[in-house]
């Protein structure tokens, strides 16, 4: 086999643009530039000499956690896919003679996100673009949750006493290295008769364009009805609001009217009161909408590669889902990219 030059690499580059493959779009239709203030505010501090080199380009690492979460693969996994598959270096626009950053580099590169907060930012900076650019949050809000695997810890009972209490368990003191294995913020929960081990995502979906509005991180102990308050999108503009009967309370209900939004929760059967046929009917109906935010979460099972998370600490976790979320609605607006331009073309 001769050996390729750079012809022949343009060349593949050419197919693979001809072929629009999701990435092409992906790199083509981002405005990938309105992120660069927010991540270029890690680099603020002055380099103590210009001597060696150069930190790698803030757009490129961004959109390497943007693949890393579009397949949900790990850092190491990561490093070795960007090296072996040229569509991943056409969307980072990276050649064959350019040094692919390493698993080190990522993990430090999401580090640095985690300690300056910045990842929410990132998130209402694309938020702030759709709304601009014609996609406003409309027709309501709907709201869920869901369970997001993490490795399951292997501890005694004791230890895990220990844990709720907020203590750290004395024998791990001894091993920090152990210690920094362990996760102590994920929770044990059950839903349908079977145990979980992780944390939830908390999100609301704009019941117009479908994109996520707000979303909130917690253990999987936390009931979804606590984080309510963090999901509800203001700026949404209808009023109506759309879950299942996992939120229904008297005093949520009452909430929701105070604040100006319209309930539409779905009404739950108790011991010994069953639902009503008219009860019955009125959650098929509001199922209609409500069963919407589900794209959601099989878009990220199906699609990108399902939720688990393999990081410790809810810190990190928030880091990655938020990572996730933002993920879904950049693949959520090249959808609508692409059918607002079928739609001109016809015209």
């Amino acid at each position: 086999m001769g050996q390729q030059g750079f012809w022949d690499f343009s060349e593949r580059h050419q197919k693979l643009a001809q072929q629009k493959s999701f990435l092409v779009d992906l790199d083509e239709l981002v405005p990938w530039e309105t992120f660069r203030s927010i991540l270029e505010s890690l680099y603020d501090k002055p380099r103590k000499s210009p001597a060696g080199r150069k930190p790698i380009d803030v757009i490129v690492m961004f959109k390497l956690l943007v693949l890393q979460q579009m397949y949900n693969i790990a850092d190491d996994e990561l490093e070795y896919q960007v090296n072996d598959r040229l569509s991943f270096m056409r969307f980072l626009q990276l050649g064959l003679e350019d040094a692919v950053p390493d698993a080190k580099t990522v993990w430090a590169f999401k580090e640095q996100l985690r300690q300056q907060g910045l990842v929410a930012p990132l998130f209402e900076q694309f938020g702030s673009y759709l709304n601009g650019a014609g996609y406003e949050a409309k027709q309501g809000q709907i709201l869920d949750a869901t369970l997001v695997p993490v490795p399951k810890q292997r501890n005694s009972r004791a230890e895990n006493q220990q844990i709720k209490q907020g203590k750290v368990p004395e024998d791990w003191q001894a091993k920090p290295h152990k210690q920094s294995q362990k996760d102590t913020d994920a929770r044990w929960t059950k839903k349908n008769g079977q145990s979980y081990y992780g944390y939830k995502n908390h999100i609301s979906r704009d019941a117009g364009h479908g994109f996520i509005r707000c979303y909130s991180v917690t253990d999987a102990a936390v009931h979804d009805s606590q984080v309510i308050g963090q999901l509800l999108d203001v700026d949404n503009h209808d009023d109506d609001v759309w879950a299942d009967s996992a939120y229904l309370s008297a005093a949520i209900v009452d909430v929701l009217a105070w604040m100006g939004f319209i309930s539409h929760i779905n009404e739950r059967a108790y011991r010994h009161r069953p639902l009503s046929d008219q009860q019955k009917a009125d959650n098929r109906e509001r199922s209609k909408t409500r069963a919407k935010v589900e794209h959601v979460f099989g878009t990220m099972v199906n699609e990108m590669g399902g939720k688990l998370v393999r990081t410790i600490s809810l810190a990190r976790a928030e880091v990655m889902l938020g990572l996730k979320n933002l993920t879904y609605n950049l693949k959520r607006f090249i959808f609508w990219q692409k059918q607002d331009s079928q739609a001109a073309q016809t015209i």
